[in-house]
């Protein structure tokens, strides 16, 4: 394809005509340094969609007008920059062509307060709204099918991803971690304006907010008065230095997981940002479901794709069936039940086909606890309170360090009901009927007819519905995902999306 430089939104219309593929948008306002390089060439690799990197300097996101004059101007390097790592188009627009004058068709939108009145937007007023409307404006003028920004600038992130989904616009946002510099300094294109000095206080400030992560993961608390005294003796000027939850921007709970420790300091004339993440545990993938819908296929991919522990609970409550009935224990004996479970031992061991073979005591049932005979007691024996409470305190052992992917009908609410992203995937009986007919693993299923299949169906979800303990509900904060008509790739790559929407790139605990 030829590189092209486009300055018209008229231009920008009819190359957009002219362009067989979707469009991965760039957007800067230039001077770009290596964290804009690394944002080019993720779309670049990320697929086979056009690049096209857009240079405005939106003069709505400034509150000080001497702010804007000498923001850097590079424009000849920021295009040698842009065509050598992947952007197939460059538009460069004047003031004119984003903002025309008298053009009614121009919508001037307001940041929401509840995310744009905290951190920067305490002191830059209307900031948030400029660059809700220069986004809104590219957005309509380019309809790219994929938005490309990074995590350095989070409090606008949120916003932007807040304005995609309160606009109903149709474009995924990809996001990159904070890229930094040898010192640990964020890339920033405000960096050229530091002097020597000014570089080392940017560079402590920097050091002080990792060093607090790497303290977090030990301890598992931080003292923000402590850090303040710290960069304050420095004498740095320190705008605000808040602790937060990372997507609601209010004050950081006990209980959150992931936290967000954000701050601003004034380096002589130069206002720089940096923030860290910190979190306890690594997070927590939760897909409950009813029988049928594609739980265990999706979890393993998912667990494989994101390199996380894949946690198949129902698979330990048919293990624990099938020892009961093969040793003829009566479990409806409350006191005999709960001697028995103190010796039992259930383990998931890897094969040598990279899955999961499950073990009772040394034993592998992976096969066996597949068969109907199971599926029709499991529900039942599931619903004693003596097994509950023995498998689910095994699975939140497992759990305690995170960094996993448990599918099961109460991950969400009652194994990890603080799980970063839970899912509740189902699908339609006659659907779900016909998956476990075609399944090749359940033998049983396959001699079955479709009509019977659908009846044991229904009334395993009866039951498992019903059951006074751990009933199969979706959890309030689940996100409903209805899988019939689509592929399981494509329900895995949903998931994986509603995943990186979730989770900050810098929250991996080493």
């Amino acid at each position: 394809m030829k590189k092209v430089i486009l300055r018209k939104t008229e231009e920008i219309e009819n190359w957009r005509r002219n362009i067989k593929n979707d469009i991965n948008f760039i957007p800067t306002m230039g001077n770009l340094h290596s964290g804009h390089i690394k944002l080019i060439s993720t779309a670049k690799n990320d697929n086979s969609n056009v690049n096209l990197v857009s240079i405005f300097i939106n003069p709505l996101q400034f509150d000080n007008n001497l702010d804007l004059e000498n923001y850097p101007k590079t424009i000849d390097n920021d295009i040698k920059i842009s065509f050598s790592n992947g952007a197939d188009a460059i538009f460069i627009p004047c003031n004119e062509d984003i903002y025309p004058p008298n053009n009614k068709k121009i919508k001037f939108l307001k940041a929401p307060i509840e995310l744009s009145s905290a951190l920067c937007g305490l002191n830059r007023i209307g900031h948030f709204d400029g660059v809700c409307t220069v986004v809104y404006r590219l957005l309509n003028l380019i309809k790219p099918k994929n938005l490309y920004l990074g995590e350095k600038d989070w409090q606008q992130l949120l916003i932007l991803k807040n304005l995609v989904q309160i606009k109903k616009l149709n474009v995924a946002i990809k996001s990159i971690p904070t890229q930094r510099d040898f010192d640990g300094v964020p890339l920033s294109s405000r960096n050229v304006h530091l002097s020597k000095n000014e570089r080392k206080l940017i560079r402590f400030f920097s050091n002080e907010l990792l060093e607090a992560k790497r303290n977090f993961q030990q301890e598992k608390k931080i003292n923000l008065n402590e850090i303040i005294k710290k960069i304050s003796a420095k004498k740095i000027s320190i705008e605000y230095l808040e602790h937060l939850h990372p997507h609601t921007l209010q004050q950081a709970r006990l209980e959150d997981n992931i936290s967000l420790l954000a701050g601003a300091i004034r380096c002589g004339k130069t206002r720089l940002i940096d923030h860290v993440f910190l979190m306890k545990r690594s997070p927590i993938i939760a897909i409950d479901g009813p029988a049928g819908s594609g739980k265990s296929t999706v979890t393993k991919l998912i667990a494989e794709k994101l390199k996380l522990l894949y946690l198949d609970t129902g698979a330990m409550y048919r293990a624990l069936s099938w020892l009961l009935i093969k040793e003829s224990i009566d479990y409806k004996k409350e006191k005999k039940l709960q001697n028995i479970l103190k010796d039992i031992s259930i383990v998931f061991k890897s094969n040598t086909n990279s899955h999961q073979d499950v073990y009772v005591n040394n034993y592998c049932v992976t096969e066996e606890i597949r068969s109907q005979k199971i599926s029709s007691i499991v529900s039942k024996i599931s619903s004693i309170k003596e097994v509950r409470n023995f498998l689910v305190k095994e699975q939140r052992k497992i759990g305690e360090s995170g960094g996993l992917v448990a599918e099961g009908r109460d991950i969400g609410t009652t194994v990890f009901p603080n799980a970063e992203l839970k899912i509740f995937l189902t699908a339609s009986i006659d659907e779900r009927a016909k998956r476990r007919k075609s399944d090749k693993n359940s033998k049983d299923s396959q001699e079955i007819d479709l009509h019977t299949l659908k009846e044991l169906i229904k009334k395993r979800d009866f039951e498992d519905s019903n059951r006074e303990i751990s009933p199969l509900i979706k959890a309030n904060d689940a996100i409903e995902i209805i899988t019939d008509g689509y592929s399981i790739n494509e329900v895995v790559d949903k998931i994986i999306d509603l995943y990186n929407d979730k989770i900050p790139k810098d929250t991996e605990i080493k």
